[in-house]
């Protein structure tokens, strides 16, 4: 007895011996887990520290605005307005940190709006705290080469600008820092999003394809981050101390170029192409773009520039030419790049490349096959021949045009559609005779303000009596506005996003709004799944299937809502 107690006490004895040694590998573990997310937590703001440009003559800090009337503001030379078209115009001069500062100082209250709204549609998109902060140490890590991948002039320039942006966003970094990483914002949504590519689509004619036998060249910009992120856009006029004169459409506190002309006549849009996803930053697209336009007259010009810089994404520069009287494509991918110059006078570009080698990637077959890219290619070269020799207002009328091929009814934003309704801009460039369109709100919908870059870089001063742009050639906005068809889908976009911050529907009125876009049974679907309403939702599924679907990626997507409604149902 006794020696089964002894037995008893040695056994429990080493029995807690042997659990307190797996406590103690346990605690070591996890102190050492503790260890390594501290230092990666460390590593990851530090490596997302951008040390700004060293200033060596900063009295541009000092320069103050002064106003002319409520709505317009001169520092020097340069000035800034709101135009009666609801297009706000600046006009800027100088070397990069004195053109960034008097940028800042001039539309100030619009680079703080931009980076309101633009923070506001990231806290939409990603209600969690925790995934926001994870994402803002993810920009990080994957920006921290940025900084040796932008040249110092557009470092300084940003650094001049970031004296005006908002004090409001300090935990997100410091306004240099984000400034820096908005430049790059494009490549990373483009980069990430993967299957849901922004919808650009470009086209250019010349010779005979013209009517006047000059370069044409029109383009939509559909990037939506939001209602509100296209209300304040700018035409921004740059007369820089190096490099040619030039203009481009852009938005507060962004100096990259997406759609923009210099004074040589030389033009660049761009278009996103499938990418993968890359490891490291280089330099953003917007400040290829950007570079180009500041430094090139000729394509060949382009092409030099754009073959020195490494980029982390794939797209195209649609670039056009007074001097070449032509436009190409340049395509490039962050191994690769090609030249598409067709053997006509005019060339069609919406987001898969085109060029001999670039073409046969995997990669954009795949684009080729699961994305509206090739289907609104199609309709676009439908078009383009079926209107004859192009003119302007041809192609105003090209980047509005809301059908599908043959005409057909596909929906009012379905993406397979030129105009999507999601559009920041469409503009329009005649580049010898140094004239742009830019469109008003909304979308490419509205009036076409017309700008001649000769007479803007001669200007002396502003001039409140009058406006900046050539109202004699405006082209009116699209009467499809005033239609009955446009107050429906205003009511489906409303409905839409009431539905989607989980607020009622009315199903039938749904319908009505948009019938024939497969979005409409798509959201009625997702609409009743989340009420378990299993039967209601695979028949809206059912309906969205038998509509035009623009991504392979969303019929997939519907399928397998579908196929999940049938299980439930099945298990009832």
């Amino acid at each position: 007895m006794y020696q089964q107690q002894t037995y008893n006490i040695k056994g429990k004895k080493k029995k807690r011996s042997f659990l307190s040694k797996l406590l103690r590998v346990f605690l070591y573990i996890i102190g050492g887990i503790l260890v390594l997310l501290i230092a990666l937590a460390i590593y990851l703001v530090s490596v997302s520290k951008m040390t700004p440009p060293d200033i060596a003559n900063k009295e541009a800090l000092k320069l103050q605005r002064t106003p002319l009337d409520s709505t317009a503001w001169t520092l020097g030379n340069s000035w800034f307005r709101k135009s009666n078209s609801g297009l706000y115009e600046m006009y800027v001069e100088g070397a990069p940190f004195e053109r960034g500062v008097i940028n800042g100082k001039l539309s100030a209250e619009l680079i703080q709006r931009q980076e309101d709204v633009f923070v506001g549609q990231i806290t939409k998109m990603i209600p969690s705290n925790f995934y926001r902060h994870f994402l803002k140490y993810f920009i990080g890590f994957f920006n921290r080469d940025l900084s040796q991948n932008v040249p110092e002039e557009f470092k300084e320039e940003i650094y001049g600008e970031s004296f005006s942006a908002s004090p409001n966003y300090d935990y997100i970094g410091s306004n240099y820092e984000r400034l820096m990483n908005y430049h790059a914002a494009h490549d990373i949504g483009h980069a990430l999003q993967g299957m849901a590519l922004v919808g650009c689509t470009s086209f250019a004619t010349w010779d005979e394809q013209s009517a006047d036998s000059n370069l044409i060249i029109g383009r939509n910009f559909d990037f939506y981050m939001g209602d509100k992120f296209a209300e304040d856009k700018m035409i921004v006029f740059y007369h820089p101390d190096k490099g040619y004169n030039f203009m481009f459409v852009t938005w507060g506190g962004f100096t990259g170029v997406v759609s923009g002309m210099n004074d040589q006549g030389l033009t660049v849009t761009i278009n996103a192409a499938r990418t993968d996803v890359p490891f490291g930053a280089a330099t953003p697209v917007s400040l290829v773009a950007r570079e180009i336009l500041q430094y090139a007259k000729t394509i060949d010009e382009a092409w030099a520039i754009a073959s020195k810089r490494k980029m982390f994404v794939s797209e195209s520069f649609l670039i056009g030419s007074a001097n070449d009287n032509k436009a190409v494509v340049i395509e490039k991918t962050p191994t690769g790049m090609d030249r598409y110059s067709p053997n006509q006078h005019f060339i069609t570009c919406t987001n898969h490349f085109q060029g001999d080698s670039l073409k046969l990637l995997a990669s954009n077959k795949l684009q080729v096959a699961e994305s509206a890219s090739e289907y609104r290619y199609q309709r676009l070269t439908e078009l383009m021949k079926r209107n004859g020799p192009n003119t302007v207002q041809k192609t105003v009328d090209i980047l509005r045009d809301r059908q599908g091929l043959h005409d057909a009814n596909i929906g009012m934003g379905n993406e397979k559609a030129i105009n999507q309704f999601i559009a920041h801009h469409g503009i329009v460039f005649e580049p010898k005779k140094k004239l742009v369109w830019v469109s008003t709100a909304p979308f490419q919908m509205g009036e076409f303000v017309a700008y001649d870059l000769n007479q803007i870089f001669s200007m002396k001063g502003l001039q409140t009596d009058h406006e900046v742009y050539d109202t004699t050639l405006n082209i009116p906005a699209d009467p499809f506005l005033q239609t009955a068809d446009f107050a429906k889908w205003k009511q489906f976009h409303h409905m839409k996003e009431q539905a989607a911050n989980g607020g009622p529907l009315d199903v039938a009125a749904f319908i009505n709004t948009n019938p024939e876009l497969y979005q409409t049974y798509w959201i009625i679907g997702d609409y009743f799944y989340k009420k378990k309403s299993y039967d209601e939702a695979k028949k809206y599924y059912a309906i969205a299937l038998t509509k035009v679907i623009a991504t392979k990626g969303e019929e997939n997507h519907i399928r397998e809502r579908l196929q999940k409604c049938e299980q439930a149902l099945q298990k009832k």
